[in-house]
């Protein structure tokens, strides 16, 4: 009787999935190619400093012209030029501000555990419970600004990203002409 039971699922197991296999192949939708490559080349932290919900938005929106080469902070120049490199335009690096990486941090004497800030975080970097203190994750905190916004007690302050053994770097020598 129990076998009954395990061939007729295993029976009806496997004609769903082949019928879920047919249709993924026959009913799959082609994206946009470019977008996906220019979405390979924006950094990927899901900030929303460009304007939109995330990279893949904003790739499409670079895609379809609807966005400048110059939407992604994080990015900085290298991005920049990477981008109009693909897309074949022009642009004027003149306006765009080559930033240090900043990350956000928290004055714990300050802090009031008033859980705004973590539930504006795009990339979850910040951890705590109501009335406790919180803390930042360096490894995702992609200084978006947008916890400075929200903190009622000024706790949270954008600094430089502490010079360590794995985000140390040499600096490229000064061009003399």
């Amino acid at each position: 009787m129990i076998w009954v039971a395990i061939l007729s699922f295993t029976l009806l197991g496997l004609t769903l999935g082949f019928l879920l296999g047919t249709a993924a192949y026959y009913l799959k939708v082609e994206g946009n190619a470019l977008a996906a490559e220019l979405e390979k080349l924006l950094p990927g932290s899901q900030c929303g400093q460009c304007g939109f919900p995330g990279c893949t938005a904003a790739a499409q929106a670079l895609a379809e012209g609807r966005a400048p080469i110059t939407l992604c902070p994080p990015g900085g120049r290298m991005v920049v030029e990477t981008l109009a490199i693909k897309l074949g335009a022009e642009v004027n690096l003149a306006q765009v501000q080559e930033t240090i990486p900043i990350i956000a941090e928290v004055q714990e004497d300050l802090c009031i555990g008033c859980t705004r800030c973590f539930k504006v975080c795009p990339t979850d970097a910040i951890l705590g419970a109501a009335k406790q203190i919180h803390v930042v994750f360096r490894e995702a905190c992609t200084g978006c600004n947008q916890c400075i916004a929200v903190c009622p007690t000024e706790s949270l302050q954008l600094k430089p990203v502490p010079v360590t053994l794995q985000s140390w770097y040499w600096e490229r020598p000064a061009m003399t002409v």
